[in-house]
């Protein structure tokens, strides 16, 4: 593909984005927005930044805010960040799916390929599933994450046939370094290396192992300080009083289905599911088990028939590991973990939607017709996702819609009441929250406290 032709691909998506996104500039800071940037003088000056330096944890991530707040350019700067972000990564997904096109379609020319490319990058760009890591601002430690994994992952793609290419390899770990120091859950990206090579490559494992080695370094460095930091491993062993590994690993099983199953429900996404915490197996759990082994399956099966296929659904369950695997976390699911977990999928998708466009001769407009239906659709519940940040209250009576029952929800909106001076409405939800779960004391203290600064259950830690 000529330089022309890339700017006006990246120019697209850029505006796909551009356009869902635009009515998310009218969202406000949101509750965890104001733990982590509002009420947070670490990101309010370069000099609190500094001096947060080797106490707190994510310098990358709080580098971002830090440079948004001092740039006094309000709220409007941290969406127009966020926006650009997702285009950015939007590009990425993109260029990634061209590599991979690269290795395993032969095309009669570059359009078809692009429009491959293309499918995977206006999926992940346009799925409102991407509103909670795009539209609620402190969804940023998901997105710029992304960013700098996949720009390590595609740097680390172009060294491979290059000679001299140690300064490559040398800025892939940089930016590995970049993405882990913006959110944690990034250490699996030695892993997608492999996962890469193992699909992609053609050389040796002896030398694909020798390309990697640095990543693999920093990965082992990085585990030993992440477990040295006192606030970082206090948070590891607060999920662990939460909920015994037995009864995550068996929860977990469930969030996957409900993660997998926000991909196609476009008008029930929630910022915060009610999502059981299971003890015992169920038949209904039994039956979620077997079909995650049956994708896992699939992909293996697939490694060398349909390469895609093996890639997207490993890629899929690998970028899940930190989060719905064995680590105790205080919400059991977040859609945003989709994020990047997702680029699998979208990626797969497309293949196989290129795959039957090969074998439609007459019918292939219908397919290309039912396709643009499709991303339209997306972007229209995108839009209308985005529409739900506009107001906290808004948002939290959405959620408490979706998860009537969930007490957590219900004082949360009674934050979000109290704060707008509704005091019966706030009443109200904190008697609800209670009546749900009689021992949730925040509730019962924000109820008796009404006139005296509010306290929330964050939806995030």
């Amino acid at each position: 593909m000529n330089i022309k032709s890339s700017w006006r691909v990246s120019l697209s998506i850029m505006v796909a984005v551009f356009l869902a996104y635009l009515n998310a500039f009218k969202g406000v800071f949101q509750f965890d927005d104001y733990n982590v940037i509002v009420d947070n003088p670490v990101v309010h000056s370069v000099a609190g930044w500094v001096n947060d330096l080797g106490h707190g944890i994510r310098p990358v991530l709080k580098l971002s805010y830090m440079l948004n707040w001092i740039s006094g350019w309000g709220i409007f700067g941290f969406h127009l960040v966020n926006i650009g972000l997702h285009g950015a990564n939007a590009i990425l997904v993109y260029c990634l799916t061209c590599k991979f096109t690269d290795r395993f379609i032969a095309v009669e020319n570059s359009k078809s390929l692009n429009v491959a490319a293309l499918l995977a990058a206006l999926l992940f760009a346009l799925h409102p599933v991407q509103t909670e890591a795009v539209t609620y601002i402190c969804g940023r430690s998901t997105s710029l994450m992304t960013f700098f994994y996949l720009s390590s992952l595609l740097v680390y793609i172009a060294a491979i046939n290059r000679k001299n290419a140690f300064g490559y390899y040398l800025f892939s770990v940089f930016l590995f370094l970049c993405a882990v120091a913006t959110k944690e859950v990034a250490i699996t990206l030695p892993a997608a290396l492999l996962l890469w090579e193992g699909l992609c490559g053609q050389d040796n494992w002896q030398k694909r192992l020798k390309r990697q080695a640095g990543h693999w370094l920093i990965l082992l460095l990085l585990a030993a300080a992440l477990l040295m930091h006192s606030k970082y491993l206090s948070l590891l062993l607060y999920g662990f009083e939460e909920r015994s590994l037995y009864a995550n690993l068996l929860s977990q099983i469930n969030a996957v289905m409900y993660l997998i199953s926000s991909l196609f429900s476009l008008n029930l996404l929630n910022i915060d599911p009610d999502l059981p915490v299971i003890t015992q197996w169920s038949f209904l759990g039994i039956f979620q088990l077997t079909l995650l082994l049956g994708l896992l399956l699939i992909a293996f099966q697939n490694t060398t028939r349909k390469p895609w296929i093996g890639f997207g659904i490993l890629w899929f369950f690998l970028h899940l590991l930190p989060t719905n695997s064995f680590i105790p976390r205080l919400d059991v699911v977040n859609e945003r973990q989709l994020y990047l977990a997702g680029v699998g999928i979208f990626l797969s998708v497309s293949f196989e939607v290129h795959y039957l466009s090969t074998l439609l001769t007459v019918h292939r407009k219908y397919l290309y017709s039912g396709i643009g239906i499709v991303l339209l659709l997306l972007g229209f519940y995108t839009v209308m996702r985005n529409h739900d940040y506009r107001s906290q209250i808004a948002l939290w009576e959405d959620t408490a819609g979706k998860s009537p029952h969930k007490a957590r929800v219900l004082n949360n909106l009674g934050v979000a009441y109290e704060l707008e001076g509704d005091t019966n409405k706030a009443v109200w939800a904190y008697t609800r929250s209670l009546q749900l779960d009689a021992g949730y004391t925040l509730a019962r203290d924000n109820l008796q406290n009404l006139t005296v600064p509010v306290k929330y259950a964050p939806v995030h830690p």
